[in-house]
């Protein structure tokens, strides 16, 4: 048997964390003196502090570490630590791209935005529309992007959304994902829909589109400086999409601010 403090110094877990995960049922010591309150443990406990130490590293929640520890599958195991392992690359990613538009920001000499003046004509799409707050566009355009490329059987240029301003300044506005094709198809949510022309001023945002808001405030400020005065929703273009390459870097969003010049 070996005393906490023993054991402490073994699994380089301190005394504290060891009180606290037997108050938590998560490692309960071999034996516990009832006068003294002492806590002791057996040498064969400490392969379990281990891995506990490591999944703890790991940022595991103690409820999924005691789920990890106590279950007798490997498979079960395996996919529990794979699946947080998932969710700790997915965060890493997003503090990559928050760090790259971070020095973007503080640059003291930022490469020029590109600005195209663009007249887009009317056109009829199919496109799946809808009310979308904005903290559930991203599982909305998903979902609505997949029925869209079940329902259309031919696509005539990459896919383009249409996005309220009430979205950005109320957090909840009215949203038109579409997908260009000769003859849009009435099915499920989908429906034909006539985009009206309009003026634009257009640059295209290179990276995840968790950080689209530095191309859009660059764009802005460029409206801003050139006396054009914006009228009507934002308009977006999927060049390159998740669905065309899984890494977020090559991922090309072009971005259209309504526009007309004051004279």
């Amino acid at each position: 048997m070996l005393a906490i403090g023993e054991f402490s110094r073994l699994t380089h877990l301190s005394v504290k964390t060891l009180r606290r995960y037997h108050e938590a049922g998560l490692l309960i010591p071999a034996a516990v003196d009832r006068s003294t309150g002492y806590r002791s443990y057996d040498g064969g406990q400490i392969p379990t502090a281990q891995v506990i130490h490591r999944l703890r590293e790991l940022e595991v929640p103690l409820v999924d570490v005691r789920r990890i520890i106590e279950s007798t599958d490997p498979d079960s195991r395996a996919a529990l630590v794979s699946d947080h392992l998932a969710r700790l690359e997915a965060e890493l990613d997003r503090t990559r791209a928050a760090v790259v538009s971070l020095r973007r920001l503080l640059d003291p000499d930022p490469v020029p935005l590109r600005v195209e003046l663009r007249a887009v004509p009317e056109v009829t799409v199919a496109a799946i529309e809808a009310d979308v707050d904005s903290e559930g566009l991203a599982a909305w355009y998903a979902g609505a992007l997949a029925e869209l490329e079940a329902a259309v059987d031919v696509r005539t240029g990459p896919a383009g959304g249409v996005y309220d301003n009430a979205l950005f300044e109320e957090g909840r506005g009215h949203v038109t994902l579409h997908v260009p094709t000769a003859d849009p198809p009435r099915r499920g949510r989908v429906r034909p829909v006539t985009l009206p022309a309009v003026e634009l001023a257009v640059a295209t945002h290179v990276g995840p589109h968790d950080h689209a808001d530095v191309t859009y405030g660059e764009l802005g400020s460029w409206v801003v400086a050139n006396a054009l005065a914006v009228a009507g929703p934002v308009r977006e273009t999927y060049l390159v999409a998740p669905a065309d390459d899984l890494n977020p870097s090559a991922w090309r969003t072009e971005i259209g601010w309504p526009i007309f010049r004051m004279s």
